[in-house]
């Protein structure tokens, strides 16, 4: 029996990953010289980002223009995705997100946002775990907050290193197509969906 749904944010919950496409790009070709950078790094945490590809003197530079960036960008909910939740929270079930983002991005969020507090019974961000995805640690925290088995929560992905998180959870993993193709996301789960506009077999009244 499902008692919760897990979801990533960029890419799940909000339609942010084209942004974050432009500025990681941006980044990667000015510090690293490398061109399509974001590919290697969506699903990551920020210290993950810095401590693996950037020299240590850059780390505070890159953070702030991240931070400057996030303030502005616009946040637009992937399709459906409020509906979804709305019926979801009718039935009973939990809800979470469960982000490599920071507690100060989610803050900008918020302000812009706030129905997210009335969406989600939780906010699980970059803070609350050690390991980043692809590790599993993440998701496995958030189900223990609601005291459920792996076999009890349902984990919505869209990034590569999200969907290992999410498969190497255990739970059940459901893989959006709004940030690679369909046939990407297939080689990690065979449920995909395009956004939440899309039924789900094990959801059928969602």
């Amino acid at each position: 029996m499902i008692k919760a749904l897990l979801f990533d944010f960029d890419g799940v919950v909000m339609d942010t990953e084209s942004h974050y496409t432009q500025f990681w790009d941006k980044i990667g070709e000015e510090y690293l010289g490398e061109k399509n950078f974001c590919a290697q790094i969506k699903g990551t945490t920020l210290v993950h980002i810095l401590s693996t590809y950037y020299k240590p003197e850059n780390w505070d530079e890159i953070t702030a223009r991240l931070d400057k960036f996030e303030e502005t960008m616009p946040y637009d909910f992937v399709a459906g995705l409020e509906d979804f939740i709305h019926k979801a929270k009718a039935q009973g079930l939990k809800t979470a997100i469960v982000t490599s983002s920071t507690l100060k991005k989610m803050e900008s969020v918020y302000a812009q946002r706030p129905e997210i507090h009335e969406l989600f019974d939780k906010v699980f961000t970059s803070e609350d775990f050690s390991a980043s995805k692809p590790s599993p640690d993440c998701y496995r925290k958030a189900m223990a907050y609601f005291g459920i088995k792996p076999s009890e929560a349902v984990v919505f992905e869209d990034s590569i290193n999200g969907l290992i998180s999410g498969r190497d959870s255990g739970a059940k993993l459901v893989g959006l197509a709004t940030t690679n193709p369909s046939a990407v996301v297939a080689q990690y789960t065979n449920i995909v969906i395009p956004d939440f506009t899309a039924p789900l077999p094990f959801f059928p009244s969602l």
